[in-house]
């Protein structure tokens, strides 16, 4: 199997669109785009998500205790698109306000899970964060989608 032939069976998975953020002990906010995010537990309650260690913002998300969860509405693409480049000031127009720990929680987003990292785990060329949730924050809206590499309604 070629790696193509893989991303080609993966991109027929229909994905909801996740900003995650965080902000390091430091101080620096952090945040990217993802698709690699799931439930793992009701009790307690646990989620994860991919980082790629090639990520600009794998210094931040190493150097943090928690993480945000942000899911994204179908209003929000441009939103998706600014937090997947690499470098920048991603949140420069982005409204937020700080959350647990200071941590940024996106304006309008559908849902924010506030987490605390729990568990860091080697996943080939990504780590596999896994948080508690604290506290989440639901809206209704329609979801922002991804398949076969672009954004769908629903």
């Amino acid at each position: 199997m070629s790696p193509e032939e893989f991303k080609a069976a993966l991109s027929r998975w229909v994905t909801g669109v996740t900003v995650i953020t965080t902000r390091s002990r430091s101080g620096e906010i952090a945040g990217l785009t993802a698709s690699s995010f799931t439930s793992v537990s009701l009790e307690p309650p646990l989620v994860l998500f991919c980082l790629a260690h090639v990520s600009t913002s794998k210094s931040a998300f190493d150097a943090a205790d928690g993480f945000v969860v942000n899911v994204l509405g179908e209003s929000q693409r441009a939103l998706s698109g600014g937090f997947a480049r690499q470098g920048g000031d991603k949140f420069a127009g982005v409204g937020w306000r700080p959350g647990l720990r200071g941590m940024p929680l996106i304006d309008d987003a559908l849902a924010q899970l506030e987490c605390r990292i729990v568990q860091r785990h080697p996943g080939g060329d990504h780590t596999i964060v896994v948080g508690e949730v604290e506290r989440v924050d639901v809206r209704e809206d329609l979801p922002l989608a991804y398949y076969r590499g672009a954004y769908r309604s629903i």
